[in-house]
Formats: C-alpha cells, structure tokens, sequence
C-alpha cells in the first residue's frame, strides 16, 4: 500500500520491521525504489534476495528501462537466457526489455529478443508484437515494424497497436503511411486518444501534409470529443513552421486557450532558424529564456541566427551570459552498432581506437562526393574563421565518423544505421545522400527528431525537414 501511494520511506520502515518477509514484499520494494529512481537500493535489495520468482527479476529489468539505464536492463535480460540460470523471461519481461533496445538503438539484440520470443510461442501474443513494432521503428527498422503489426489479427488490434504503428510512420515522417493507418483504424471501429492524434499532427508535420493536418486538429474536439493539448498546438505551430507560415503559427499561439509551454515556444524557434526569420525568432526565444532559464539550447539556436547573420557581437554577449551562468552547450555525438556493440563518437573525437583509419578515410571523402556534386555548407560551422577551417571543421562532426566507422567495418550492401542525440547538422544531410550514393549504402539516421533513410542520393524526408 504504501508503495504505491509513493510513501517509500514508510514503506522500508515496516519491511524492516518485519519478521517474515515474503517474495512479494521484496518484489514491491524494489519497484517501489525504482519508481523512485533509487537504483542503487533496489539493486542491493535485488541482490540480498535469497529466493528471487520472475516478478523479481522483471521488476529489476523494468525499472532500468524506465530510468534510462539499457545497458543494464539488456545485461540482466542477457543472464536470464544463460544457461543454468535460475528463471527464464516471460512475455511481461520481454515487454519490460524491448524499449531498453529502442533507447540504445540495438537492432541486433532486438532481435535475438524477438527470435527468443517466437522460441516460446509468443509469436500471437498481441501484446509482445505490438512491442516488437514499437522497438523495430524506433530502431530504425520500419519494413519489421510493419511485419509485426500485421502478425496481430485485425480484431486483436487495440488502440495502443494502431498508435504504436501511426507513431512509428510519424518519426520515419511517413505521413501518408500514417494517414492511411489512422483511416483504417477508424473503419475498425477504434477511437483515438490524444496519444493518437500526437502521432498523426507529427507525421502531417514531418511529410508538409499542411491541409490534412490542420483538418485533423480542427477534427480533434468536433468529431473525436478529444481535447487539445499543448503538445497538440505544438505540433501545429511545428506544422505551420516547417511550411514557413510563421506568422500564421505565431497568431495561433496568441489564440491558445492555455498557456504556451516551451515545446510551443521552441517549435517556433525552430522553425524560425529554418526560414532564418529573426524577429520571431528573437520574441520566440525570450519567452523561452522565461519558461526554461537553464535550457542552454534556446541560447544556442538564437546565437545560431545571430551567427548566420553576421551578427557576431549579439553571438558574443549570448555566449558571455550562457558562460555567466554557468551553462553549457549539450555536445553532439553519435553512435552506430556494429556486429551487436555500439560505438559512440563526439565531435572533432580522436579516442576511438581507429580513429587514424576513419580521419584518413575522412581526410579522402570530400573530393569524392564534390565529384558527384556535393557542395560543402559552411553555414554550419558557426564561428567567425576561414571558410578552409569551416570546410575541415563539417568533416569532423559526430555523425560522419560514425558513417566513416560503419563503412569501414561492415561488408558491401549493409545498412547502417546511426543515432544522434541532437538534429542531424544540414550539411551532414547533404553530404550522407552522395556517401549513399557513391558506396551504394542504404544509410538510417535517427536524429532528436525523426529518422532519415538514406538511399541512392535521396533522402526519405525530400529534404523536408
């Protein structure tokens, strides 16, 4: 009980106190730390156990994924299935596993999960396969997202399948896809939740399905009886942004009937720093110096603008105050999986071990792709420097020695995939649609924001982005 009224602390008082303690209280105490995101007590707690059942392990497994912690959660899962151990994982541990594949971007090891999974007859489970789409998009792997999906039997497939699958074709900016699902949802007979129509405004967004998106929030309340959110505005203003309409997204934002929270105000700046219009972005970026004083992001978009402008003393006094303040600017990386282990690389990094080999390879690449017409945007290095130094400084972004690294160490004809934790920088857009091109690579980046599926110079985003 009290666990999960979220009194901890009283909770360990009276398992302390008692005499005979059960599996089942151990089990709760240690979700109840992980709730709490006291990992480092419930895993004690998890190791003092003498006799641990399935929920033990589940709990442990679930509440690393919940608090971020993938290598973890896929390392307790890993010593389920070894040999001898005392308790293999059911169809709620794999649940609890997958997303921890999805954060880490571990495709492989997603899919060894899933081959377990078929192993024991969990191939109908409708809920195990709606997980497994769920993992699979988010790994980057849409073609298994939509194989899993349609293994659920039509009158099996709940709500959170049908978001799970409008979701995953969303952050591949697949709006058609996405529209047609949310279409076939309704002819099912399912209604959708915000959760639904979150997923449907972001697709419209990313695929610059202007129309159709705004028909569906105006749908949202009038037909569907869901009321908007300020996600669902944000989605919006990002809808109205991305197709330059800042002024019209800038009117919407004044007729919310809530407050406008940061991902409002941010999917403004955002788009202001596409369309490099600098007095909405200058009012959007106040008010979120107000809303989010310590987001050190906000700063660096306006200082950006600033920069793409010339505008060299503002770029200074913003870097003095961020500097004043003691923030600093999240650093890009990038990191890319390669025979099940995952590499990470941060910009201008020189510690991996082949990092003479990808530097050499790097040092090569931008006279090959100028052949088929790359053109180097040094719009992107933001410093007042020499137009040689901006052109090496794009060469050592995270993304390209991650690109760099998978095709040195992978066969002709895999894909590789990349995960970066910012927006893939433009000119690091342009120069993987030739590198695709010329090593005949399929290449997939997940960026903060969506998936781009690189293949024969093209980009699956149209450059809409």
């Amino acid at each position: 009980m009290y666990v999960k009224c979220g009194v901890i602390g009283d909770a360990r008082k009276l398992f302390d106190k008692m005499v005979v303690r059960d599996v089942a209280s151990w089990n709760a105490l240690i979700a109840g730390y992980m709730k709490e995101g006291e990992i480092g007590v419930a895993e004690d707690l998890f190791e003092r156990m003498e006799r641990r059942n399935i929920v033990s392990w589940t709990a442990m497994i679930s509440g690393y994924t919940q608090n971020g912690f993938a290598e973890q959660a896929l390392g307790l899962f890993d010593e389920m299935l070894q040999e001898g151990s005392e308790m293999k994982p059911n169809w709620v541990t794999i649940m609890s596993v997958l997303p921890a594949c999805a954060q880490s971007a571990a495709l492989e090891r997603g899919r060894r999960i899933h081959d377990f999974a078929n192993g024991i007859g969990l191939h109908l489970n409708s809920s195990v396969q709606t997980a497994l789409a769920g993992m699979y998009a988010k790994c980057g792997s849409l073609v298994e997202a939509r194989r899993c999906f349609d293994m659920i039997a039509q009158n099996g497939k709940n709500l959170i399948a049908w978001n799970t699958m409008i979701t995953a074709y969303a952050s591949h900016g697949c709006g058609v896809e996405a529209v047609s699902i949310f279409e076939n949802m309704l002819r099912a007979g399912v209604q959708p939740d915000a959760v639904t129509f979150m997923g449907l405004l972001s697709g419209c967004s990313h695929s610059g399905l202007i129309d159709a998106g705004l028909k569906y929030f105006n749908d949202m309340s009038t037909i569907h009886s869901v009321e908007p959110r300020v996600e669902h505005y944000a989605c919006v203003v990002d809808l109205l942004g991305r197709a330059g309409r800042l002024v019209e997204a800038k009117e919407l934002i004044s007729q919310m009937p809530m407050q406008a929270g940061p991902s409002v105000w941010g999917a403004l700046l955002a788009a202001c720093r596409s369309h490099r219009n600098l007095e909405i972005a200058e009012l959007a970026a106040r008010r979120l110096f107000v809303l989010e004083p310590d987001n050190s992001g906000n700063y660096v978009l306006l200082s950006n603008l600033y920069a793409e402008a010339g505008m060299w003393e503002e770029v200074k006094k913003l870097r003095a105050h961020l500097k004043y303040q003691g923030m600093k600017k999240s650093p890009g990386c990038s990191w890319i999986e390669i025979n099940g282990k995952s590499h990470l690389f941060m910009g201008a990094d020189k510690s991996h071990p082949q990092a003479k080999e990808i530097y050499k390879f790097l040092e090569a690449l931008p006279e090959k792709i100028k052949m088929a017409g790359y053109i180097p945007d040094t719009s992107f290095v933001l410093h007042d420097i020499s137009d040689e130094e901006k052109e090496y400084n794009l060469t050592t972004h995270s993304e390209k020695l991650a690109i760099a690294f998978g095709l040195l160490n992978t066969s002709p004809g895999v894909v590789l995939r990349v995960t970066k934790n910012l927006r893939i920088c433009g000119d690091c857009h342009a120069a993987a649609k030739f590198i695709s091109k010329i090593y005949e690579r399929e290449i997939i980046v997940r960026d903060l924001n969506r998936f781009h599926c690189f293949k024969d110079g093209s980009c699956s985003c149209g450059d809409y982005w």
